[in-house]
C-alpha cells in the first residue's frame, strides 16, 4: 500500500519547471515594483501637459504681437526632434492673453521672417491657453537666426515679432553647434 502511495504523490520537478516555481512570486514582484519606479517621470509629464506646471520648462515671458500680449514657453529642454522626412522639429508653447482671446485666430512661429501669412510657419494647436507649435528647424539656421511669431485676427490683420533663437531655446542652437 505505501509504494502505491508513493507512487500517486507528486513527481519532482527539475531543470527549468523547478527553477520557474522557486521564482514565479519574486518576478511577479518584480512586473509591479520596476514600472513603479517610473511613476515620478509619469507625474511631471503629466503635469506639464496639463499646464499645472505652466506653459514650458523655459518661459519665455509675454511678448507683443502688435496690439495682443502673448505668453510663451519652450515645452521642453530636450534638442529638436526627428519627424520623418521633414527634418527636426523643436515644440514651443503659446497662450494668448485674457482680452485678445477673442481677436485672435490663429497663431504662427517660423524660423525667419515670413513673407506673407502663406508662408507664417507653423501653426499653433490646441486650446487659446495653451496651445502647441511645433517649429522646423533648419539645417543651415545660422547663429543669429530669429524665431517669428505672427498672430492673426479675425479682422484679417497680422502682426508679427522676432524672439532671437538663442534666447527661445539655449538648446536648439547648442545643438545647431554641434552639428
Amino acid at each position: 500500500m505505501s509504494s502505491q502511495i508513493q507512487a500517486l504523490g507528486p513527481a519532482r520537478r527539475t531543470g527549468f519547471k523547478a527553477w520557474w516555481y522557486r521564482w514565479r512570486f519574486h518576478l511577479s514582484v518584480l512586473s509591479i515594483v520596476i514600472p513603479l519606479c517610473f511613476v515620478p517621470r509619469y507625474i511631471k509629464d503629466q503635469a506639464l501637459f496639463s499646464g499645472d506646471l505652466g506653459l514650458g520648462v523655459h518661459d519665455l515671458g509675454a511678448k507683443t504681437v502688435g496690439p495682443w500680449q502673448v505668453n510663451m514657453a519652450e515645452f521642453d529642454a530636450l534638442p529638436p526632434r526627428r519627424d520623418g522626412t521633414a527634418g527636426f522639429v523643436k515644440v514651443f508653447s503659446v497662450s494668448l492673453c485674457e482680452s485678445c482671446r477673442s481677436a485672435v485666430r490663429a497663431v504662427y512661429l517660423r524660423v525667419g521672417k515670413p513673407r506673407s501669412l502663406r508662408t507664417a510657419g507653423a501653426i499653433g494647436f490646441g486650446s487659446v491657453y495653451n496651445m502647441q507649435i511645433g517649429v522646423l528647424i533648419p539645417r543651415e539656421t545660422p547663429p543669429d537666426a530669429q524665431l517669428w511669431l505672427t498672430a492673426e485676427g479675425w479682422d484679417g490683420s497680422w502682426h508679427s515679432t522676432p524672439i532671437p533663437l538663442a534666447d527661445a531655446s539655449p538648446v536648439t542652437m547648442k545643438w545647431l553647434g554641434h552639428r
